[in-house]
């Protein structure tokens, strides 16, 4: 008996040190990020990512930190090759966690990087597909503050493409704000990322 409950111990201190031991490396990758070191950060996911093969997480960052790299590139080498990236974690991501509206939002931002480099070749072949991410991530989870205000914003600048009215979307991205305010992901480590974007889009909506 006495060796059983030892052994129970050395187990369970095992994995208590797992999951430290993870918590601090992705606590160590925000770090660097939130100190502009983007690539370091993104150098500390991967580690992570090969050493704790169950966890989604770290991928959907390297995704994230990709698709934030490629809004202002020019050159479609670079492009392919950051979402290239950006889409083999995504993969991995949903193998871990499918029906997930966190990595539906973020396979959507990925896709409008496409758009927003060359519309007149990527937005009939993806836009469709946006959409259709969106409106799926809403049914998940309708209260997820990145889900409204990133499907009202990708809805937004549709309708100002085709110069129709954009007033409903605004009113969409003020609710986004209050659901910002009054969320609570599942742990420190879970996605948080939206609010200032959101505040920016309604002040714009004012002017």
């Amino acid at each position: 008996m006495q060796k059983l409950l030892i052994i129970t111990i050395i187990l369970v201190s095992g994995f208590t040190s797992a999951q430290t031991n993870y918590e601090k490396g992705m606590e160590k990758a925000f770090a660097l990020w939130q100190d502009q070191k983007m690539d370091d950060a993104e150098n500390m996911f991967e580690r992570i990512s090969n050493a704790e093969s169950k966890e989604w997480l770290p991928h959907y960052y390297i995704a994230q930190i990709n698709s934030i790299k490629s809004w202002n590139i020019k050159d479609d080498t670079i492009l392919k090759a950051q979402l290239g990236k950006a889409q083999e974690h995504l993969n991995s991501a949903i193998i871990l966690s499918a029906e997930n509206p966190e990595i539906l939002v973020m396979q959507a931002q990925v896709l409008t990087n496409w758009v927003a480099f060359d519309g007149m070749t990527y937005g009939m072949k993806y836009s469709g597909k946006i959409t259709e991410l969106y409106s799926k991530a809403e049914k998940l989870s309708p209260n997820n503050p990145r889900v409204m205000y990133c499907k009202a914003e990708w809805a937004m600048n549709s309708a100002k493409y085709f110069g129709q009215d954009t007033t409903p979307y605004c009113d969409a991205i003020e609710k986004s704000i209050k659901l910002f305010t009054n969320f609570k992901p599942e742990s420190s480590l879970y996605p948080t990322w939206g609010k200032d974007r959101a505040e920016q889009g309604a002040k714009s909506c004012k002017e």
